[in-house]
């Protein structure tokens, strides 16, 4: 169901998910570029949290800057299994997403480790456990993570754009880990958000240097919304996976990620079966504008195997909690 937004509600999503300035009053700087008053832009920023249309605001975190490592699972379960299986998935606390799609494979998550090792031995209990066959498609190569949704246009980002995160994995300082820890929760739409982080030695010019450091190594990629893109009108999901050849998959994979259908775009590893190596989340206002960016990719990048798979159900979608303490010793 999509939601009739004002025009500066519009425009409020799109801002807020490029992320806000790291300041003291951001909602301020955010009223600047959308020609309005820092009261009302707060006022109606907390009134689309409240209609689900922003799920949350706050950090995004990469996780690789942590020094750990993602999968994307895939697995067949019977349809009478499908939601006792998929609630004992959604329990773990290092799975972020977890849907089911349209597919022989119809349970796909996302899962967090701190190696490869960890996460096969975490799905060999899970399987174990309950009967199931997990197959963990790890990443190869990362050629888009970019979720944002345009309620202007007609595609979730302007064609041509295909942000990476970094893959360095970053030492971080006790104050770094105090912030990145008291940001976990989220951030209040407030004018001035970021003096609620403050604590013990912290004032808020120091959570604001920080968090602008820790910005600026990649470790956050931006403070913003992230919004439910269904109450946006993008109603069509669809999971595209194709085969490519080792000598053409970085070419096709750049050419992939340049869709402004495109929101995330990955090389990753195949199973026995599964041929398809090159995968993209791609989303429409309806599966005809999907499948016009399929048509046009599969023609210019010559791809003879595809699979789609549509989005049925969400059985989860939210970020991991990093348990920092644990990590890497209590911060200051």
């Amino acid at each position: 169901m999509s939601f009739r937004l004002t025009r500066l509600q519009r425009q409020l999503c799109n801002s807020l998910q490029r992320g806000v300035a790291i300041c003291t009053r951001p909602f301020e700087r955010v009223a600047e570029e959308v020609g309005s008053e820092e009261e009302k832009v707060i006022r109606e920023t907390r009134k689309l949290r409240e209609e689900g249309v922003i799920r949350r605001f706050g950090a995004l975190i990469n996780y690789r800057a942590l020094g750990l490592v993602g999968t994307l699972v895939a697995a067949h379960v019977d349809e009478e299994r499908l939601g006792e299986v998929a609630a004992a998935v959604s329990r773990l606390e290092e799975v972020s997403h977890n849907y089911e799609r349209r597919h022989y494979y119809n349970l796909w998550f996302t899962l967090q480790g701190k190696s490869e090792a960890e996460i096969e031995a975490t799905l060999a209990r899970l399987g174990g456990r309950l009967g199931v066959k997990f197959f963990s498609l790890q990443v190869v190569r990362v050629f888009k993570l970019d979720v944002r949704f345009d309620p202007e246009g007609e595609q979730s980002l302007s064609e041509g754009s295909a942000a990476v995160p970094s893959e360095a994995v970053v030492e971080l300082s006790e104050r770094d880990k105090a912030v990145l820890s008291r940001l976990q929760g989220g951030l209040e739409i407030e004018s001035r958000p970021f003096a609620a982080l403050c604590g013990g030695k912290l004032g808020e010019g120091e959570v604001i240097e920080t968090v602008d450091g820790l910005i600026e190594r990649g470790v956050i990629r931006r403070i913003g919304a992230v919004v439910d893109h269904r109450k946006l009108g993008f109603s069509a999901n669809v999971l595209f996976c194709c085969a490519v050849s080792d000598e053409r998959v970085a070419e096709a994979g750049r050419r992939l990620a340049r869709f402004g259908a495109v929101s995330h775009c990955y090389q990753r590893r195949v199973f026995e079966g599964w041929p398809y190596n090159l995968f993209a989340m791609l989303h429409g206002r309806s599966m005809g504008e999907v499948q016009r960016v399929i048509s046009r990719f599969v023609e210019a990048a010559e791809v003879e195997s595809f699979e789609l798979l549509p989005t049925v159900g969400e059985f989860k979608k939210q970020p991991v909690r990093y348990r920092l303490e644990e990590m890497w010793g209590k911060g200051a």
